[in-house]
């Protein structure tokens, strides 16, 4: 069997695609787009935080390079090998990940309604008719064409679809950031757990030691008779209550391990021996970064998105909007028909066509208006939602400043007291040995001792909680694994 095109079948194929593209160019030159052109809008910030802390950086770069890895500024390379760990790992930063991905894919979907639809199509058929006689003959038919067809976008339609789609995409970005950034900020806070209910515990475990040292003395001094009974029963009552907190301090350690372990993708426990040395919690570093209330509106992940989301629904507005008005199409097709196979490229079997259509909506009982102003109230509450957020994030960072200052202060005042109450109980279980006080005194020295250490120890875990918080309120931590790299 011999296939060929001839000169007719590729002038004819020439002409219908020059034809179409005259026509669609000739549409296009005189598109509109409808609905309104997004601008960000301005938001007030007041120009200062209203409360000051010691210690902060004064040079923008310096603030920068803070915020971008702040864990780094308390100088911890397990805090900082699990900051690691948890953004290759976890499983929620993951799934916004992947609804990145996502967003990205739907956007080459709605792009692709600015191209025409091309489709193929072949067939082979019988009919069978009855002639003058009554007989049946049959006759074959044998066709192969393409047919193309497109909605030209006279009014902007698409290319609004297409605007809402790349802010989508924006959106789940900044998701996927504020994601990170609340991840960042557990890890740290579990962190700072491990290492306060370690310091507690060596606090408990010391005066564990210091009342069975007095229990003992007490005994001694029973068997001489220098006490009596009564003294022996509070010191072992006091012993045992100390025992007792040991027990739920173990378990806030182990609780704050599991954690951390989940949050890295990992199952609870497996971090148990790389955890279990004791380290203290990790010190404040001498500059935190801050800046001024206006840089939220460029770093907050959560604001970023919100931001976003008026854009996706402004477009959306136009998208409505180009329903009210004609909507041109453009087809055409091209194909081959014959008889027999054989003939089914010779000069006589080609046909082709072009055709255009108008469709407007002339009644339909307001439904596309009341649309429109769906979408209308819709971006109202969006411009609301944005500027919620801002307020939000704006007393997250007082918050925290104030809770980061404040705490500082209690800091000082609990470590002046733990040193008295250590030098009391020195002096007053030493003055118990030689007889000039009674037990009582010796034990709410040492229950005293033990308080004052274990607020201090919580004190000292609390003041770098309210620095991560702050750090987390800030929108810090996002930009160094940003989210293009993956």
């Amino acid at each position: 069997m011999k296939f060929f095109f001839n000169e007719r079948f590729i002038m004819s194929s020439k002409y219908f695609i020059i034809l179409l593209l005259l026509s669609a160019s000739f549409m296009l030159s005189s598109c509109m787009t409808v609905g309104p052109n997004y601008s960000q809008p301005e938001m007030q910030t007041p120009f200062a935080w209203q409360k000051d802390v010691a210690g902060v950086a004064n040079d923008k770069q310096s603030e920068q390079e803070i915020l971008a890895k702040w864990w780094t500024t308390f100088n911890d390379p397990m805090l900082s090998g699990l900051m690691e760990r948890a953004v290759a790992g976890n499983l929620s930063l993951q799934q916004a990940l992947n609804s990145v991905r996502q967003a990205r894919i739907q956007r080459g979907i709605t792009d692709t309604d600015r191209y025409p639809t091309v489709n193929s199509s072949s067939s082979a058929g019988r009919t069978y008719q009855k002639d003058m006689k009554g007989d049946f003959t049959g006759t074959n038919s044998f066709r192969l064409g393409l047919d193309a067809s497109w909605e030209l976008d006279l009014f902007g339609g698409v290319k609004r679809s297409i605007e809402a789609a790349d802010a989508n995409i924006q959106t789940s970005e900044e998701s996927y950031r504020d994601v990170l950034v609340s991840l960042l900020a557990e890890v740290a806070l579990n962190y700072v757990e491990v290492r306060s209910y370690q310091s507690r515990l060596s606090v408990a475990e010391s005066n564990l030691k210091s009342r069975e040292e007095t229990y003992t003395i007490t005994k001694w001094r029973y068997q001489s008779g220098l006490i009596t009974e009564l003294d022996v029963v509070n010191a072992e009552k006091m012993l045992e209550q100390t025992r007792s907190q040991i027990p739920s301090l173990k378990s806030g350690l182990e609780k704050a391990k599991n954690r951390i372990a989940v949050l890295l993708g990992s199952e609870p426990g497996s971090l148990d021996s790389a955890l279990d040395e004791s380290k203290p919690v990790p010190l404040a570093p001498e500059e935190i970064a801050v800046g001024i209330p206006a840089d939220l509106l460029r770093r907050r992940p959560d604001l970023r998105k919100a931001e976003r989301e008026l854009a996706a629904q402004t477009a959306r507005i136009g998208v409505a909007e180009a329903d009210r008005y004609p909507k041109l199409s453009l087809s055409g097709n091209i194909g081959l028909s014959a008889l027999s196979p054989g003939d089914l490229f010779s000069s006589d079997s080609l046909s082709a066509g072009v055709s255009s259509g108008i469709s407007w909506p002339v009644y339909n009982a307001g439904k596309i208006m009341k649309n429109i102003e769906i979408q209308w109230a819709t971006q109202e509450q969006k411009l609301i939602a944005y500027r919620a957020s801002l307020l939000t994030a704006l007393e997250d960072v007082e918050n925290a400043l104030t809770a980061y200052s404040y705490e500082q202060t209690r800091r000082e005042s609990l470590f002046k007291e733990s040193q008295f109450a250590e030098q009391a109980a020195d002096i007053s279980r030493a003055q118990y040995s030689s007889g000039l006080i009674d037990f009582q005194s010796v034990l709410e020295s040492q229950d005293t001792l033990l308080s004052a250490q274990d607020s201090l120890a919580q004190s000292d875990a609390q003041i770098i909680s309210d620095l991560i918080s702050l750090y987390k309120a800030l929108g810090g931590g996002w930009s160094s694994f940003d989210v293009t790299e993956y």
